[in-house]
This record gives structure tokens, sequence and C-alpha cells, in this order.
């Protein structure tokens, strides 16, 4: 079974134990891996190995027929039977090889899909810590430019590597059977360049990863710039960036040319190697015509198969090249799967709204809980202790950096807490699946994000199952049904990249939109009307409160103005809380509330400090 038997070589291959010093782990991952793309595509592999093989053999048998005519034309014999058997064998081995092309092609294009499906599943499961040490276009890049180095080493490599050698090993049987000592000759000539050409085999691989990493800054820098455009151009910056950018660009390019110019060296040494077995072969072989030890026509099929013998030594060198680049790519994108990452979940199918009845409020309680971003940093969060039981409104209040936006994050488990616990209804959230945890609750972000596509595209984002009903209810709670009716296309109007065709304060009713589309249980504001005008967070506010009476809802707010009806307060500063309690409760017993009321004129300033 050729398949099975191709399976087996590059499992063993991968599994073999390590002889290479230090490089053996990472050839032996990089074979593993490439031997896990190859595998759902293994007959196809192993289609086009043999059609190449085919197309090899045509090439093989054509010196022979050579010498067969030269030998018939010395007797006097006809031509016209060798010519036409000569004829169909180059059609044949033309076609088979055409043929396998395509094969290996269309392969190779599987597999490419298959690796981006897989590292864009990865990506979008990372943990939150990982994406933030990552920079995202260095991932992109893993997703749209490595994966395309896969296309080569994945299946041509693969193929080239087994036809080459095994072409190579035919044309050197069939050599010793013609004469052994030209074939002797020969391959002293091509082992001492092939020693050399090995030697430049690790700088080609060197070169590609180095060129992949900074295309990777490459789109690092492009995402920056684009992130933050309309700050580029205020600040005149557009040189400044496009300098930033173009120098990744030009580290691609120094270490793309480096890498080129080793593979033509490779390349020289591939016809170097034919050329000086060629002179070699000719001035022995020569020698002995003259003699009389063999005929011109062994002499002449002789120095064909040198020619012939570039073709293989060329698939052997071309596969191990991108073999080179290959594993590169593989290492980056191999990389991404030693990234944290949320364990998969199993798609849900689109559901209808729950009723009032199954969207009880949620409880919420936080045990003494520590949170710190990583090893060495200091604490964000220390011994972190509130209760809030279950529908109204809880506000959490303080100055910048007090951790109060972290608050949301462990709860929707962006963060794993460093030590204590976290309870919703009761329940430790890591012991709860993380579809179902935040299934229950609607988060808006301090930015309020808006995805390019359109308007209803938004809405329906965290709610799939809406219906227009439900749209148009929600629309009217957060007063964008004006803006809809004066959008060209209504909802299906394109609001553009991170909603630019909108204003901030429209953007953020977007965002407060979504999540009371999905009607959850716990709601999370993270200065959700920080960019709306009296009017409309006046009306907002109300929508809130009214959403409260049947939902847990938790605000961060830096404008006190907007909690001032919270049944609880929680005032935290560097990482703790420091005091909970209404609003009036908070102005008579906690100086840094009562500072902050005096500051935003909430009450009068000889008040504060109370």
């Amino acid at each position: 079974m050729a398949a099975d038997h191709l399976e087996r070589i590059l499992v063993n291959t991968a599994s073999a134990p390590e002889t290479t010093g230090a490089e053996s782990p990472r050839v032996r991952e990089t074979l593993k891996a490439l031997y896990g793309y190859v595998r759902p595509h293994r007959w196809n592999v192993v289609l086009g190995l043999l059609l190449a093989l085919v197309g090899s053999a045509g090439g093989l048998l054509q010196p022979l027929a050579t010498k067969a005519l030269v030998d018939r034309l010395s007797s006097g014999g006809t031509l016209a039977t060798l010519l036409l058997a000569l004829t169909v064998l180059v059609l044949l081995s033309t076609v088979a090889e055409a043929f396998g092309a395509y094969v290996l092609e269309r392969t190779a294009e599987s597999v490419v899909l298959a690796a981006r499906r897989s590292l864009i599943g990865r990506l979008l499961r990372l943990r939150l810590a990982e994406v933030d040490r990552m920079q995202p276009g260095d991932l992109m890049s893993r997703v749209t430019s490595d994966t395309t180095l896969l296309r080569a080493v994945s299946t041509q490599a693969v193929v080239n590597a087994a036809t080459g050698a095994l072409t190579l090993i035919a044309a050197v049987v069939v050599m010793a059977f013609l004469d052994a000592v030209l074939v002797g000759v020969a391959l002293v000539v091509v082992a001492v360049v092939g020693a050399g050409a090995a030697c430049v085999m690790p700088k080609i691989g060197q070169a590609a990863e180095r060129s992949q990493a900074a295309v990777g800054d490459m789109s690092t820098g492009l995402e920056r710039v684009f992130g933050a455009f309309r700050t580029v151009k205020a600040s005149g910056a557009e040189e400044r960036e496009t300098a930033r950018v173009e120098a990744s660009a030009g580290r691609a390019w120094r270490h793309g040319v480096r890498g080129a110019k080793w593979e033509a060296l490779l390349g020289t040494a591939d016809n170097l190697a034919v050329e000086l077995a060629f002179l070699a072969v000719l001035a022995v072989g020569g020698a002995r015509v003259a003699s009389g030890d063999i005929p011109v026509s062994t002499l002449i099929a002789f120095l064909l198969y040198l020619f012939y013998l570039m073709e293989p030594v060329y698939k052997l060198v071309e596969a191990a090249s991108a073999y080179q680049e290959g594993a590169a790519a593989i290492s980056r994108i191999k990389e991404v799967d030693r990234l944290a990452a949320e364990p998969p979940t199993t798609p849900q199918p689109a559901r209808a709204q729950p009723s009032a009845a199954v969207r009880r409020p949620a409880s919420v309680r936080f045990e003494e809980v520590s949170f710190r971003y990583g090893p060495g940093l200091p604490p964000l969060h220390q011994q972190v202790d509130f209760d809030v039981p279950g529908a109204g409104m809880t506000a959490f209040v303080g100055p910048s950096g007090a951790g109060k936006s972290t608050v949301f994050s462990l709860i929707e488990r962006f963060y794993e807490a460093s030590g204590g616990r976290i309870l919703v209804d009761g329940k430790d959230i890591r012991q709860w699946p993380l579809p179902e945890l935040r299934s229950a609750i609607g988060y808006v972000e301090q930015d309020a994000p808006v995805l390019a596509g359109t308007l209803r595209e938004n809405l329906v984002f965290s709610a799939p199952g809406a219906t227009d009903d439900d749209i148009r209810a929600v629309l009217a709670r957060t007063r964008l049904d004006t803006l809809v009716e004066r959008l060209p296309q209504g909802l299906d109007t394109l609001v553009g990249h991170r909603g630019s065709k909108l204003s901030g304060g429209e953007r953020q009713r977007v965002a407060i939109a979504r999540a009371l589309l999905r009607r959850p249980r716990l709601l999370l504001l993270d200065e959700a009307t920080s960019q709306l005008d009296a009017v409309n967070e006046l009306a907002l506010r109300d929508v809130i409160a009214e959403t409260a009476r049947e939902t847990t809802v938790l605000v961060v707010a830096h404008r006190l103005s907007t909690v001032t009806d919270a049944e609880r307060v929680v005032v935290m500063d560097a990482g703790t809380v420091r005091a909970i309690g209404t609003h009036e409760e908070l102005l008579n017993r906690d100086e840094l509330y009562a500072q902050l009321a005096a500051t935003q004129l909430l009450i009068p300033a000889g008040r504060s400090g109370g």
C-alpha cells in the first residue's frame, strides 16, 4: 500500500531518535508537523508521486533508447519503430507529469486551507493574556504569509524528494551497468560539490525564518497605523509611520535577498556538479572508447544520463530548499499551538430569546480575589470582597487604575484570578462551561467596539436568533430608531471599519443595544455612556434602571452622576475594595468617595471629607 508506506516513512522519520545534536528536536517537530498536514491528503500525494515517477521513468528510458538508436544506425537497421516508440514514451511521460503536477498543486492548496482553518480557530480561542502579549499583525501574518510556505513543502517537496531520490538511484544503477568506471568518476565529482552545498542548507532556513518574522513586524506596523488612522494624520505622523513600516519591509527584503543568494549558490552547485562530472566523464570515457573498452553508443548514453541527472538532483535541491523555508513557517505556526487557549466549544444553533422565568437575575460574589497579569508583576487586585445578591444596579467607582474594569474581565473569564473565588449563582465560575457562563452575560466594553459590516450584523452579533420585533424594540429603547431612519439602507447600511461612519455616542448606543438584545441575566457596563450627550445619557440611564429591575447590572463609572441611584456602590482604590454602600451613605463615611463627588460638583466642596 503506497499511502501506508508513505505514512510509515513520515512517522518513522518524525519519531527517529536524536542524532544530530541541538537541531534534532526541531527537525523532529517539523517533520511531525509536516506529517500531520500531509496525512489527510496522503492518497493524493501518493497519486502525484506515482504520476511523477511515471514521468521520470519515461525520461530514464530515453538515453537507453538513444543508445539503441545509435547501435541500430551502426548496424544499418530501420529506425521507424524505435522513433515511434520514443515519441510515445515522451508523450506519455509528459502527460503523466502534467497531471501529477495538477494533483499536487490542488492538494497543496487543500493543505494550506486546512492549516489556515486550524490557525484561525486557534487564534480566536486564545486567552486574552496571550493576545495582550503578542502583536496582532504578527499573528495575522502567520495565517497569511506563513501558511503560504506550506504549499511547497507539504506536497511538492515530499514528492520531489521521493522522485528525485528514486530516479537518481535508478539512473546511477543503470549507469553502473553501462560502465562502472565512469559512474565512479561521476559520483566522486558530485559528492565533492554536494558536500559543499549541504553547508548552505541551514542558511536558507535562517534567512526564511528571519524574513517571515520581518513580514510579521510589517503587518504589525500596518495594523498599528490603521487602528489609529485619524490620530496618525492629526499628528502629522505619516512620514514617521511610513519609515517604521518600511524598515520592517527592508528587513524582510534583506533576509529574502540573503536567502535568494544562498538558493542561487545551491542551484549553481547543482549545475557545477553535473558540468564537472560531464567534463570528467568525457575525458575518461573518450579514453575508454579510444582504447576499445566501451562502444561510442555507451559513452553517448552515459553523457545523456549525466544531463538527465540534473533533473533529480535539482528536485532534491529544490526539496531541501523548500523544506528549509517550510520549516521556518512551521516553526512560527507551531508557536501559536503553544499559546494558551480556551477549550473549543461546540457551535450551538440559534435559539429563541429566553423567557423572563429563565432569565432570573444572576448573583455575583467575589471572595478574597487576587489577580496579577503575570509572574513578577505587581498585583492588580488584593483580597477583593463584595456580594451582589441579584437584580438592581451595583456601581464600581474609584480613581483610574483601581481595578474596576478588571472585575468585569475576571467575571467573563478573560483572565483567571490568581487567588480567591468568583461565584456566579453561588457556583465557582471555573466550574461553569464557558459558553454557558458567557451566554448569561451582556458586556459593553469601555471602547464600545463596532465591527465592520452592517448595522444589523452588529446588533445581532451576540443574539443571532433575535427577531425583527426584538430589534425594533431595542432600537426604540436605545434611541437608535431615528438613526436607522436616516441611514440610506436602514439596518443594512455598512458602518465602516470599526464603526467609522458612526459617531462615538452612536457606537456606544449600538453596543448597549447589542447587549440588551441578548436579554442577559447579568449586564456589565464599562463606562457605557461616557460619550453620550446629556439628553441621550439621561434616556439611557432610564433604560438601564428599567433593565436593572429584572437583571443584575454592574456598572463601572467615573461620572458619579450616572450611578447615584444605584442600590450599592463599591468604592475601589489600589486594587482593593475600600467601601460599599449607597451614594448617600458613602458621602458621609468614605473620604475618597466624598472627594470624587465634590470634584464632580455633586456636593458642596466643604462637605467632602465628612
